[in-house]
């Protein structure tokens, strides 16, 4: 009788708790590979549209990564309502975890909204010489939160995002060309038309100098103490500052030959000796 009665209560478990749990893990772990499968399968196809867009790569990982994650939580979610689960809490408890994480990473989340703004409309690119931050230097690598820049006296410097797109950006090499904006002074005793034909001379004979547009040579004011020339030469973006240093140096070693002289701050003290 005894024999009977654990048959019976082993046949009731069996059947009452074993197979039906079985049948739901069954059923749960086959949600989770298929639908981590599936998601596999969209994401890399995602992927691959996003990259024939032409799509920083940065930001082609991300998204993608992201969707992955949002993907996979629902597979999760459906997994753990097949084992009978109350996914109904679950999801307000990640909806509460998910505002409690976001109020306190604003500062993070306004870094990674203008990481993806820079990404996406591209205002400058690794290898730019730009101004952004108060800061100018070389653009080495952009990415979701922050931007890594190198000085002309190679520093490296890493700027939240949030903080560039912020503000002004100065992207000096987006132009293939640059105009050169000098300012010469001559004394008032000089001939100021020799000054003049002497600039000429100089900007012509720099072959870095482009022809189009037209370089600017003209006196553009009488100042206190002397009579002060603008050049205005354009040449390529590349050639900026070597061009700028090497005519300025002419300048001057013209000019001394000329004897034309260049004005400099000076002061003129006179002294009455008393009776």
């Amino acid at each position: 009788m005894l024999d009977q009665l654990e048959k019976f209560d082993i046949t009731k478990m069996i059947d009452t708790y074993l197979i039906p749990w079985g049948i739901n893990i069954v059923m749960a772990l086959a949600i989770f590979i298929i639908g981590k499968m599936v998601v596999n399968t969209l994401t890399s196809v995602l992927s691959k549209v996003l990259s024939k867009s032409k799509m920083d790569d940065i930001l082609v990982n991300f998204v993608t990564s992201i969707i992955r994650t949002i993907l996979l939580l629902f597979v999760v979610i459906a997994a753990l309502d097949r084992l009978g689960v109350d996914t109904t809490s679950l999801i307000a408890l990640l909806g509460a975890a998910g505002l409690a994480v976001g109020l306190a990473l604003q500062g993070s989340l306004q870094n990674f909204a203008s990481g993806v703004m820079l990404i996406v409309f591209r205002p400058f690119k690794a290898g730019d010489f730009v101004e952004v931050a108060g800061t100018a230097g070389v653009v080495e690598t952009i990415s979701i939160f922050s931007s890594t820049m190198r000085t002309g006296d190679n520093r490296e410097i890493i700027i939240p995002n949030g903080s560039i797109y912020g503000g002004t950006i100065t992207n000096f090499s987006a132009r293939d060309t640059r105009r050169i904006d000098m300012t010469f002074g001559i004394g008032y005793d000089d001939d100021i038309k020799k000054a003049k034909e002497l600039l000429e001379a100089i900007v012509t004979a720099d072959e870095r100098v482009l022809p189009e547009p037209k370089t600017v040579i003209a006196v553009s004011e009488l100042a206190n103490s002397s009579v002060n020339f603008v050049v205005r030469p354009w040449v390529k973006t590349g050639d900026y500052w070597a061009v700028k240093w090497d005519l300025t140096e002419q300048v001057k070693l013209q000019f001394d030959q000329a004897g034309i002289s260049i004005p400099y701050p000076q002061m003129d003290v006179h002294h009455t000796a008393k009776k």
